[in-house]
């Protein structure tokens, strides 16, 4: 009894190789069509090759991560209709090539934010850290976001000024494209390397002027609706991510950040085929979220976990931690997920594997000299895997009686 070890891999041009990814005991893949525009359908061929390649190297195709949802799902734009079947589509092509997992996300515009890249801890290495005073001085001052500055009290109004004041131009350039590109365009982002790129993403922001919480709400709901009963034909699960940070950015509504949020989701669609991605490392950068609780509450519906730690700091701010040193009490969530994995056994269901991987990692030792996509060093998240695989070998065989 294990959670199934998987890794995220970019496809042909990620510096770590589906044959070291072997040779580190990975089972399963976690991987995405990632040429193909979000909103287009993922064909069987493409699927097909991507998956042959991964068996070859003696594992399977375990996740796909992610079939990205076009902001006019979100929205609910006037090109509603195309986008849905398209998705659709594309469910029913994964499922036909045996991939019966897919993550996603429904975060308007910005699929994630950290202000800082290249933060170092006590020990040397490096991680990302996410400020909030710095993240309202590109809001207010950088981007210029109009009426953004009613979003802050005043005290960070006046801590997001000095700091902007501090910056040159080159550096609130540099603050400007982590957030919108950087970050972003590995993982289908909303805008792409360009000469206006701030304005493209003022211009997507702009789309939600009139969208709150609860119009998001009811579009998720009214995309659940849609297009579970094409999951479950396909036999494939759904496993929605958590906001990242879980809190309102750039006046963009949040509404997977909270153990009401997932069970408000969850219930919209009653199946077992509408799931979550338990992402710890996105949920604990909110204090007031028990991450122990969550996983207690959410277990039946965890389909795929992401597991890694961080710091918080005042202000909504944290930094990533690593996988085990942090305010995640990881010995009790992966304890949780086990017993859950055996509960599923012993109920003869087919989600067994519960998929997790080692989310993002500390840059350290010879991940400094390689390439990587922000928070995807090869040692680090090698180290979190150890660790995690290490503790949860370890409860197995205390929630398994030993044979004498």
């Amino acid at each position: 009894m294990a959670l199934e070890k998987t890794w995220r891999w970019f496809g042909a041009g990620d510096s770590v190789s589906l044959q070291w990814l072997r040779q580190m005991g990975i089972e399963g893949v976690v991987t995405a069509l990632y040429n193909v525009p979000a909103g287009e359908v993922w064909q069987t061929g493409d699927i097909r090759t991507v998956k042959a390649e991964i068996e070859r190297n003696g594992m399977h195709w375990s996740v796909a991560e992610s079939l990205p949802v076009a902001e006019g799902i979100k929205t609910h734009s006037g090109d509603y209709t195309r986008l849905r079947d398209n998705y659709r589509r594309s469910l029913h092509n994964l499922g036909a090539c045996g991939i019966d997992t897919v993550c996603y996300n429904f975060m308007p515009v910005l699929d994630w934010a950290r202000t800082n890249l290249h933060f170092r801890n006590e020990q040397g290495g490096e991680t990302m850290l996410f400020d909030y005073p710095t993240f309202a001085a590109f809001d207010i001052h950088i981007l210029r976001r109009p009426d953004a500055a009613e979003d802050y009290t005043p005290h960070v109004r006046q801590q997001a000024q000095e700091i902007a004041a501090r910056m040159t131009g080159a550096q609130q350039e540099e603050l400007a494209h982590n957030i919108i590109v950087v970050t972003q365009a590995f993982i289908h982002g909303a805008v792409s390397e360009s000469n206006d790129y701030k304005q493209r993403f003022l211009d997507y922001l702009d789309t939600y002027r009139h969208i709150g919480k609860e119009e998001l709400r009811d579009n998720l709901a009214r995309f659940l609706k849609d297009i579970m009963p094409a999951a479950e034909e396909a036999g494939v699960n759904l496993c929605i991510h958590a906001d990242d940070p879980p809190f309102p950015l750039l006046g963009l509504p949040r509404i997977a950040s909270t153990q009401e949020d997932f069970l408000r989701i969850t219930a919209q669609y009653d199946s077992t085929a509408n799931g979550v991605t338990f992402c710890t490392g996105s949920l604990s950068a909110r204090p007031d979220n028990d991450i122990v609780a969550m996983a207690h509450a959410l277990a039946p519906r965890i389909h795929f976990a992401h597991l890694r730690n961080t710091r918080t700091l005042p202000q909504f701010g944290f930094y990533e931690s690593g996988h085990l040193d942090g305010t995640v009490d990881m010995f009790a969530v992966l304890e949780i997920l086990l017993k859950e994995q055996a509960d599923r056994i012993r109920a003869g269901r087919k989600d067994i594997r519960m998929p997790f991987r080692p989310d993002h990692g500390l840059r350290i030792l010879d991940d400094f000299s390689r390439t990587a996509n922000p928070g995807y060093p090869l040692y680090g998240r090698l180290k979190g895997l150890a660790e995690i695989d290490g503790m949860q070998q370890a409860i197995a065989r205390t929630l398994t009686p030993m044979r004498c």
